[in-house]
């Protein structure tokens, strides 16, 4: 089984991901759509090749997605299947390891490869290492990173079944929810994205970036150490304590490349570095490296790209 991830609107689309991880681990998959008015998430489910049914559970008090609703919902349908999936996402993270410790079951998470049916691979260190994780419970937790698996095509025409509803468990309510508000794309889904580190000394540098990125329609990011000096806000940062991104075209612009960043990022298809220190750790993951101070070569990029 599957949980969606959604706004009672649209089906997010790392949905997709874990949907073709768990197409590897067994042969049948199931979505489970939680929320509250969410119809056309479970028929946009229903249309991913590979699935089976969907799993319709309706009813306002999931409306925001509170892990301690969610929870005992998943739970409850969990004991049915063999497995249940998730992305390695903030909703997924809160959700799964409740449900786990409900059913009295191992975690596994972050998974980036799935090796068997109870055997997974995960990164550990910061990435510098992978772990081969083996679990022999009867019902296996696991939440799965995005960016390692592609996305499920469409082409399927499951059936959508509702499900009896728990009731609101009374333990937490929603406040709000804040957005910030960017004409560029989504980080954690953008094709492109150009992000800078602590080499650019300011805030006010940063804009540059900004230049560059309209140019290639590219989201931007940053490094920790950026968002710590106050160069760029927190929704930026890209790492292990941050977004974890695998787009087609990744620019690092004075990055040094600390393992935590690295982790990150390593997945995307092409990196593409600048920075003046020849021995930055970037340049091992790099698959073009421009040796050069930055604030010279990023405006003759920008000029270049017209």
């Amino acid at each position: 089984m599957v949980l969606a991830e959604h706004d009672n609107a649209v089906l997010l689309a790392a949905t997709r991901n874990v949907v073709a991880a768990a197409l590897q681990a067994a042969g049948a998959v199931d979505v489970l759509v939680v929320g509250s008015g969410c119809a056309p998430v479970a028929r946009e489910a229903a249309g991913i090749a590979g699935v089976g049914r969907v799993l319709l559970a309706d009813a306002p008090h999931f409306e925001a997605g509170l892990a301690e609703n969610v929870a005992p919902q998943v739970e409850g349908l969990a004991r049915g299947y063999t497995h249940v999936f998730a992305a390695a996402s903030s909703f997924g993270k809160n959700v799964l390891p409740r449900v786990a410790a409900r059913l009295d079951c191992a975690q596994i998470s972050d998974a980036i490869a799935v090796l068997g049916p109870d055997t997974y691979s995960r990164p550990i260190y910061a990435g510098n290492a992978i772990a081969t994780v083996r679990c022999a419970d009867p019902i296996l937790c696991v939440t799965v990173r995005p960016t390692s698996f592609g996305a499920a095509a469409d082409g399927g025409a499951a059936n959508i079944e509702s499900v009896a509803v728990v009731p609101d468990a009374g333990l937490s309510r929603f406040v709000k929810r804040e957005f910030a508000k960017s004409d560029r794309p989504d980080l954690a889904a953008a094709k492109v994205v150009v992000s800078g580190g602590r080499g650019l000394g300011s805030a006010e540098h940063f804009r540059m970036l900004d230049t560059l990125a309209h140019r290639l329609n590219a989201a931007l990011g940053a490094s920790r150490a950026a968002v710590d000096a106050g160069f760029a806000p927190n929704d930026w940062q890209v790492g292990q304590t941050g977004k974890i991104v695998a787009p087609n075209l990744y620019i690092a612009v004075g990055i040094s490349g600390a393992i935590q960043h690295l982790a990150g990022m390593k997945d995307s298809k092409v990196i593409v570095a600048i920075n003046k220190d020849p021995e930055a750790p970037i340049f091992q993951v790099a698959d073009y490296g421009l040796v050069a101070d930055l604030f010279q070569a990023v405006p003759e990029l920008i000029e270049k790209l017209g």
